[in-house]
């Protein structure tokens, strides 16, 4: 509901548009200093405002206690829709109305920003008269008691025709006035809590709890029927045990409820209500856990850190003033999580808080309820990840060592000498504080844990005092604390365990054993908040786009993993715990650009910073400039030694980052420059492969939100540059079988695989000969449409694979082209959820691994119903990003019991084609069935992941490179009684030499990996009956592996392959039969 909303429009009319308008009405003395009207273009490519309008002063009274206000716009100053829209946005920048004509639109920029406008449901047209205006018209308080009705005489200025305030009848409408959802302990006293007249039936009204967590989302979880108001006008549900949910959660308090518990009220999950089973909404609130997919149906939603108290879900609020109602996030103020204000709880009382009032009046938390306990920086801190003292009052003293943007970091500066607790921490402020560096001061405040993004992420929280403040500075210019060496002169990190505490436990709620010595997590939160240094760094990433430089001390004296190269790759029981993050936070230092270019490889020396964390990592944040010590390690790109041959099929499988040529979407690829960069190692470093697989091609208009699905202008622009580049001009083939906006990834951007080819060296096979699918030389894995419309499908919402049957050498070969889900949603290694290393074969730890294990199971499915694994004569390959590492379940136990995977051919410490979070590591694969493995080579070509991300980067991924062995095409010559030289063959009775074959004669034809008689191919198995198994072996013959017919009376010669691919030794061999 909203006490102040928009009253009447008028935006069209005959001939040129004239007197346009719109009216704001509401209750009379409200302030509308800091209020605007925002006019919003809703043109699909658009969806932002076009105008906005400063509104001021004050709601006249003009009857009931209620007024209006009118803002005139100049001739056509407001579009005529299809759809255009109006947001009206208080004076904390809350949106309290979005609405629309002739159609809905959900807003792209500007206040409205995500939200889906409401369509009025009446419009102005070219013939609407000049004096008419759309308006709202009924009997009530607010705008949920009125209805839009057509265009009529306008009323500018006063109350419309057939508007009546305040006269709606009954007893005002009940609000939602407080409500506690999570409370410390096990949730017995949980409660909600309305307000309206006193002593008031309000029977006819309905408490509903309305699930917003994921797949549940729109789920009516209980609900409450209200009862009489007592003789102050309060209702309250009494004190509830685990009714409440703790995560996203809506309150609605509706009036003339139909429906029931279980009912889903948002079928479609979009976040919109769908099955209103009420006659109106008369009150909402919603509180978000801050989770991605979570949805809220409420006018107010209180997201973590809404208050600016801390980043923690509210477990509970109470409107303050009591009963204030103007739809907006100021209504509310969190209650104490520790139930200070109901009887037999003295909580931990915080300002900016309330009490948990009950049934009575709403009251905040005043200063005189609070009373601070000294204690020590390090006796805050304790041995263990979070304080004993959260939501205390402490006082505490420190020297400040690094001023941020938003607060301070401040340590104990002798320390209680124990490693495993930290002598410093930081202080919250809010905006950047007074103090600087070097200053001795003591600070008055609440001990909390923050976790950086919600708890939903599964970050660890930062020990900190925040709330409010009372600092005193005592000196300045001190000296600052020591700092500690993490290296070898110092404390050197651990170098495997993260943790390895037994089975799975949240590290924040304990359970636990506190290792800082030998476990990583442990070791980080010992120094977390304190000057460390870190020893003779050198970086094991380039500078990533968010500013960050992973490193490791010493050189990598003590570190596990490293390539050659200077990367750090993870292994099965080992993610590396030894990486230190290395952050420029300019709000403490400006490193002027420095930072930003550095690659793998790279001595930094010594780096100085404080310890904190964000995104899932503990990081250095550098206090002290180091840039003039980078030694670069002067790494080059790679170049493949593997290039096409003549009887080598070459095939690459590359994830170009979301390509596309339209620059107008947000990005700028085409003036990036990362056509040309893709093309230049496709033609040079790649050396042209026969085949290239491409993932994260975007459609021809990139992310922006369209009907265009067709990538046709964005492979041909990456052709067109190849061939610039010195590559040979590639056919290439768009993936036919996606729909719009059912692919995942970047909206609007319709991601999809693609297929480059050479048609110099490959054709597409127009009829495969193993047992051929119907659809032809290009498919995919399952039914398109079930993969757009079922939500069960494996593919649903992600991309389809794209499998292209190629001609190579008369061969046919399969390769299915395949970018399973991300890995988002998964906790961090870092995280709350421990032991995370042993945990990635849990799908609530490893994101989506449920789905790439359900999309790796379709694509054998598709092999094995086209007898594509396991036939000894089939050419398979199966690549792409598959976002997983080789070891977990969907690579290594699905795709891997019948495929060979070639990334396991290669040194543990060289398989990585992507680098997150300083952590080398292979996401991208190619595997191979058939006859393939036993003639491959392959490379993992690093030209990207281990260099500085900049716009101009080619990708974020490193492309992948194998060559197989084929059989080369020996040439015909029409049958002319003659003996055809090497190679050759025909159909003419006569011998044909080394290489030859001819289609069946009574004459011996030697072989090249198998010469052949076709005529006799079914008398193989029974010629190789008449070689011994001694003489099989001294000829070196390998039945399983190279083909062999025989002619009629000669037995033929023989392939004996030396162990070394680049060397065979060819052996003709007659024997009569």
């Amino acid at each position: 509901m909203a006490s102040v909303f928009i009253n009447e429009i008028h935006y069209d009319n005959v001939g040129t548009d004239v007197n346009e308008f719109i009216e704001i009405a509401g209750l009379a003395n409200t302030d509308l200093t800091g209020w605007s009207l925002v006019l919003y273009n809703g043109t699909d490519s658009q969806r932002s405002p076009y105008d906005t309008q400063a509104l001021s002063g004050t709601i006249p009274d003009q009857g009931d206690g209620f007024g209006t206000v009118v803002v005139n716009y100049p001739t056509n100053g407001i579009q005529n829709g299809s759809p255009d829209g109006i947001a009206l946005v208080d004076n904390n920048g809350t949106v309290v109305q979005f609405l629309s004509y002739e159609g809905s639109f959900t807003a792209a920029s500007g206040p409205a920003a995500g939200l889906i406008s409401t369509d009025i449901g009446v419009s102005e047209a070219a013939s609407t008269p000049v004096g008419f205006s759309l308006q709202l018209t009924g009997a009530g308080t607010q705008a949920s008691d009125f209805t839009w009705s057509e265009a009529a005489v306008a009323t500018s200025g006063a109350f419309n025709s057939g508007q009546l305030f305040g006269a709606a009848g009954g007893p005002a409408d009940p609000v939602i006035n407080e409500f506690v959802f999570n409370h410390v302990g096990s949730d017995n006293r949980e409660f909600a809590e309305v307000f309206g007249d006193a002593n008031t039936d309000y029977s006819g009204f309905s408490l509903l709890q309305i699930e917003g967590d994921g797949s549940a989302a729109g789920i009516i979880d209980s609900v409450s029927a209200v009862g009489s108001t007592d003789g102050s006008g309060f209702w309250t549900t009494g004190f509830l045990s685990n009714v409440f949910e703790n995560g996203t959660v809506t309150l609605l308090l509706v009036e003339n409820f139909l429906g029931a518990v279980g009912d889903d009220l948002d079928t479609d999950d979009d976040g919109v209500i769908d099955v209103a089973a009420w006659d109106r909404i008369v009150d909402s609130v919603a509180v978000s856990d801050g989770g991605s997919s979570d949805r809220a149906y409420a006018d107010v939603v209180l997201v973590p850190g809404f208050d600016g108290l801390n980043n923690f879900t509210a477990g509970g609020a109470s409107r303050l003033p009591n009963g204030a109602d103007t739809d907006t996030v100021a209504d509310w103020v969190r209650n104490d999580f520790d139930l200070a204000g109901i009887d037999g709880n003295t909580g931990t009382p915080e300002l900016g808080e309330a009490f948990n009032t009950p049934g009575a009046v709403n009251a905040a938390i005043a200063e005189v309820d609070l009373l601070p306990v000294e204690a020590a920086i390090y006796q805050i801190q304790g041995a263990g990840q979070v304080s004993t003292f959260v939501g205390e009052r402490v006082l505490t003293s420190g020297i400040v060592t690094a001023v941020d943007s938003n607060g301070f970091y401040v340590q104990d500066p002798t320390g209680d000498g124990d490693e495993a607790t930290s002598d410093g921490l930081f202080v919250f402020t809010g905006s950047r504080p007074t103090v600087t560096a070097g200053d001795a001061l003591q600070v008055e405040g609440t001990v909390s844990e923050f976790i950086p993004g919600g708890a939903s992420t599964g970050n660890l929280s930062i020990t900190q005092i925040s709330g409010s403040l009372e600092i005193t500075v005592l000196s300045s210019g001190n000296a600052l604390p020591a700092s500690v060496i993490l290296g070898r002169s110092g404390r050197v990190p651990p170098s495997q365990v993260i943790d390895d505490d037994g089975s799975r436990y949240n590290v924040l709620e304990g359970g636990g054993v506190y290792e800082p010595a030998t476990d990583g997590i442990d070791f980080y939160e010992s120094v977390e908040g304190m000057r460390v240094t870190v020893e003779d760094a050198i970086a094991v990433s380039g500078t990533n786009r968010f500013g960050e430089i992973f490193t490791v001390a010493n050189q990598g004296a003590d570190a596990t993993g490293i390539s050659d190269r200077g990367t750090i790759n993870i292994a099965p029981d080992d993610f590396n715990p030894e990486r230190i993050q290395l952050q420029e936070d300019r709000g403490i230092l400006d490193l002027a650009g420095a930072f930003e270019t550095v690659d793998t490889g790279a001595r930094l020396g010594n780096v100085t910073g404080v310890v904190s964390y964000s995104f899932g990592n503990y990081e250095v944040l550098v206090t002290e400039d180091f840039t003039s010590n980078i030694q670069s390690a002067n790494l080059q790109p790679e170049t493949s030694l593997l290039r096409p041959v003549e009887d080598g099929l070459t095939v690459a499988s590359y994830n170009v980052l979301n390509l596309d040529g339209n620059d107008q979407d947000g990005d700028t690829d085409v003036a990036d420059g990362r056509f040309e960069a893709i093309a230049q190692q496709i033609a040079n470093n790649l050396n042209a492969p026969d085949i290239v697989s491409l993932q994260e091609i975007q459609d021809n208009d990139g992310s922006v939100n369209s009907d265009v699905t067709a990538a046709d202008a964005t492979l041909q622009r990456l052709v067109d540059a190849i061939a610039a580049a010195g590559g040979p001009t590639y056919a290439f083939v768009d993936n036919p079988f996606i729909g719009d906006d059912t692919s995942g990834g970047q909206p609007g951007g319709n991601i999809r695989t693609a297929f480059l080819y050479n048609p110099a060296r490959v054709s597409l096979a127009g009829d495969p000969q193993l047992n051929s699918p119907s659809a032809g030389s290009i498919q995919t894995v399952v039914a398109p449409l079930d993969q757009q419309t079922n939500p069960d499908n494996p593919f649903f919402d992600t991309r389809l694979p794209l499998v292209g049957y190629f001609n190579f050498q008369g061969e046919t070969v399969t390769v299915v082209n395949n970018h399973f889900s991300s890995k988002g949603g998964s906790t961090p290694l870092f995280g709350q959820i421990q032991p995370a290393t042993d945990l990635q074969e849990d799908p609530t730890v490893n994101g989506s691994l449920d789905q790439r294990r359900a999309q790796a199971q379709a694509v054998v499915d598709y092999l094995d119903r086209n007898d594509l694994t396991n036939n000894p004569n089939a050419k398979t390959i199966v690549l792409g990003d598959l976002n997983e590492f080789e070891f977990i379940s969907p690579v290594q136990d699905i795709l891997g019991e019948s495929l060979t995977n070639l990334t396991n051919t290669l040194p543990e410490n060289e398989r990585y084609s992507f680098i997150f979070q300083g952590n080398s590591q292979s996401l991208d694969h190619i595997l191979v069935g058939g006859s393939l493995a036993s003639s491959a080579e392959f490379d993992i070509v690093h030209v990207n992941t281990e260099f500085a991300e900049t716009p101009s980067s080619a990708s974020d991924h490193d492309p992948l490179l194998a060559r197989f062995g084929f059989e080369a095409a020996p040439a015909f010559d029409n049958d002319d009684d003659e003996p055809d030289k090497v190679g050759g063959r025909d159909n003419d009775g006569e011998g044909d030499e080394l290489g030859g074959r001819d289609r069946g004669d009574d004459e011996a034809d030697e072989l090249l990996f198998g010469g052949r008689q076709r005529r006799f191919a079914e008398l193989r198995e029974a010629r190789m009956a008449h070689v011994s198994p001694a003489r099989r072996m001294s000829l070196g013959m390998t039945f399983a592996s190279t083909p062999v017919l025989m002619g009629e009376d000669l037995l033929a010669g023989f392939v004996n392959q030396r162990a070394s691919r680049a060397e065979n030794t060819f052996v003709t061999q007659k024997d009569a039969d």
